[in-house]
C-alpha cells in the first residue's frame, strides 16, 4: 500500500467515525433501504459493451497527483455533456480532502441525466455502503489494495444485498485473485502504479486474458488518445473509465465522442 493510500484511508476512517456519530448505522440503513431502485450500472455496461466501447465518464475536479484538473466545475452540466457524448455511465468523485469532491456532486450529476452513477471514493466500512445507497449511487468502488480479503467480500456482499453494483479495482495479478472471489461483475484494472503514479497500459493488456466468463473488465487510467483506445480494444477490453482526458477539455462530452466514437474504434 502506498503512503498516499494509507494517508487517505486514515482520513477516511476518521470521517466514518464522525459520520456514525451523527447518523448511527441503524438509522442510516433504514433510510437507505427506503429509496427508489438503482438504475442498473453493471447491466448498462454489459449492454453497451456488446456493441462497442462502454465508457464510464468521470466527473472529477482534482486529484493528489494532478492537482486541480477543472476549475470551472459544474457536475450537472458535465453529466449532461457526457450523456450527449455517448457515455454509458458516470463516475463521480465524492472524496473532499484529496479530490475536492462532495457527496452533493453525485446527486447533482444523477439528477441532470438518465445515466447510472458510480460513487468513486475510498470505502472501507458498511456504514459507507449504506451511505452510498442513500446518496443515490447505483454502483460503488471497492479497491482491493485498501481492503483485507474478508473485508472485501463482506462489503461486496452487502452492496449487492441492498441493490448496488460493485466495481472492484485491482492493480496486479495478486489483487485480481482476490477480486475474483467476490460476486462483482465489473473488474476495474487501474493502470496507475500506486507507488510511482506512473501509468502503463500494459497492465490492462496483461490482466485481460485472466478475466473471463460473465465478468467485464474496465480499463482505468492512462487513456488519453485514440491510439490508447485501439491498443486496448485489440487486447479485448470492452469497457473504459476515463476522467482526466475529458475534464481538461472545454466540453467533456465532445472530447468523449472524439476519443471513442467520432470514427469507429475497433479491435481490428
Amino acid at each position: 500500500m502506498s503512503d498516499i493510500l494509507q494517508k487517505i484511508l486514515a482520513t477516511k476512517a476518521g470521517e466514518v467515525a464522525e459520520g456514525k456519530r451523527r447518523l448511527p448505522l441503524q438509522e442510516l440503513s433504514a433510510r437507505a433501504l427506503d429509496i427508489p431502485a438503482a438504475r442498473g450500472f453493471a447491466r448498462r455496461i454489459g449492454e453497451v459493451s456488446k456493441v462497442g466501447a462502454a465508457v464510464i465518464a468521470e466527473i472529477k475536479k482534482a486529484s493528489p497527483s494532478a492537482g486541480v484538473i477543472r476549475a470551472d466545475f459544474h457536475p450537472g452540466q458535465i453529466a449532461r455533456s457526457y450523456q450527449a457524448g455517448g457515455a454509458a455511465c458516470l463516475s463521480v468523485l465524492t472524496d473532499t480532502l484529496y479530490f475536492q469532491g462532495a457527496d452533493k456532486y453525485l446527486a447533482m450529476a444523477r439528477e441532470a441525466c438518465d445515466l447510472p452513477v458510480l460513487r468513486k471514493d475510498f470505502l472501507l466500512d458498511p456504514w459507507q455502503i449504506y451511505q452510498s445507497r442513500l446518496l443515490g449511487a447505483d454502483c460503488i468502488l471497492l479497491i482491493v489494495a485498501a481492503l483485507e480479503p474478508g473485508q472485501l467480500r463482506d462489503l461486496d456482499g452487502l452492496a449487492h444485498e441492498i441493490g448496488l453494483d460493485v466495481l472492484v479495482e485491482v492493480h496486479d495479478e495478486l489483487e485480481l485473485g482476490h477480486a475474483l472471489t467476490t460476486g462483482a461483475t465489473l473488474i476495474g484494472v487501474n493502470n496507475r502504479d500506486l507507488r510511482t503514479f506512473q501509468t502503463d497500459l500494459g497492465v490492462s493488456q496483461r490482466l485481460r486474458p485472466l478475466i473471463s466468463g460473465p465478468r467485464i473488465m474496465v480499463a482505468e487510467s492512462g487513456i488519453h488518445e485514440r491510439g490508447d483506445v485501439r491498443r486496448l480494444r485489440r487486447a479485448g477490453v470492452q469497457a473504459f473509465l476515463v476522467g482526466e482526458a475529458f475534464m481538461r477539455a472545454e466540453d467533456p462530452g465532445t472530447a468523449l465522442q472524439a476519443l471513442f466514437y467520432s470514427e469507429e474504434v475497433t479491435d481490428d
